[in-house]
């Protein structure tokens, strides 16, 4: 029997009004970063950062209600919400998707929340997708999530650059089984556990909790714990996992890099301009076959759906476009999916 087909109902945005700009950035690194460089190397014009309001679970609600809205149903037919909020939020040990429910009214819906850093949305349009196949009473899923790591950066270390684009938002996508539009087809995800523990937050878990003497640093503490081997060991197969992923979503879909290139779109994470510069040639695309997040900055696991909401309004998405949707998240995880856009 045919599987029934899973589509893009709806998606939803929400990103705080606060800003930083590069200028901002440069002077949060004392000058080490000129603002030129900020710009034209790490790739950032300005990024969106917190209010004081915006907690990451609030963000995760406020997408989840746009995406709702957007897709004209009632939240009663919702029957799943996995939420990727990410595990800094108002209050440790509460479910994120549970406080979605609450405030969306779903009542008819249960949750569960999801984590795998900046791949977390990839890999809940994975899981979501297989239990809509595998389940017939799930017909409706709510991927929704907030995020604000920018709050730990700390500026002035070096070695944590990578991370200076870090941003705050809430986006969220409602999936349907039989909406056969912007249909979600193959993905494929990696994973190094070896890197498991090269960055992190290091202070305020068990192996290392917050004492009297430690809790001003403990704000600041995410970074690079093993940055030798975390860049030796990406320098050797970042890329090449990228492309692997990209390649083997492709073929799950019964698509080649070929018919990718020729009009596709791709919907990839902020990172460094090189880096996205390189991968756009890579691939065989044109600059206008993507979206850089120059100015949003990076907000972790939401960039695909912010990419993917950006690229429909600027009407790069059209009837039978190719959109592979790229992530890759400490720890270290790489992925990609591929949706039939129209």
């Amino acid at each position: 029997m045919k599987k029934p087909v899973i589509g893009i109902k709806s998606i939803g945005i929400y990103l705080p009004r606060k800003k930083m700009t590069a200028k901002q950035v440069s002077e949060a690194t004392n000058g080490f970063w000129t603002e030129e460089a900020v710009i034209e190397k790490l790739g950032i014009v300005e990024k969106h950062i917190p209010g004081k309001k915006d907690g990451s679970q609030e963000m995760s609600a406020k997408a989840a209600l746009k995406a709702v809205k957007n897709a004209k149903i009632d939240p009663k037919e919702i029957d799943l919400i996995l939420d990727i909020t990410e595990e800094w939020k108002e209050y440790p040990l509460t479910t994120s998707a549970l406080y979605v429910q609450g405030v969306l009214g779903a009542e008819n819906a249960w949750g569960i929340d999801v984590q795998n850093r900046c791949c977390t949305a990839i890999s809940a349009m994975t899981i979501a997708k297989n239990m809509m196949l595998a389940d017939d009473e799930i017909n409706t899923v709510l991927i929704t999530g907030g995020y604000r790591n920018v709050d730990y950066v700390n500026y002035t270390d070096k070695p944590m650059s990578m991370m200076y684009n870090l941003g705050a938002g809430g986006a969220a996508i409602i999936l349907q089984k039989g909406y056969n539009k912007n249909v979600l087809l193959g993905s494929h995800i990696i994973g190094d556990g070896t890197l498991a523990r090269t960055a992190g937050v290091e202070i305020g878990g068990q192996a290392n909790p917050i004492n009297s003497r430690n809790w001003k640093e403990a704000k600041k503490s995410l970074r690079l714990m093993d940055a030798q081997k975390m860049k030796d060991r990406l320098n050797a197969v970042s890329m090449p996992n990228w492309i692997k992923c990209i390649d083997e979503s492709l073929r799950k879909s019964g698509y080649t890099r070929e018919d990718f290139s020729r009009d596709g779109y791709l919907g990839i994470l902020h990172i460094k301009r090189s880096g996205h510069e390189w991968m756009i040639n890579e691939l065989g695309l044109k600059p206008e076959q993507s979206i850089y997040l120059e100015n949003y900055g990076h907000i972790g696991q939401l960039d695909q759906f912010l990419s993917l909401d950006l690229a429909m309004k600027a009407k790069k998405l059209k009837k039978g476009t190719i959109a592979i949707l790229l992530a890759a998240g400490i720890g270290y995880v790489w992925a990609a999916n591929v949706i039939r856009w129209g």
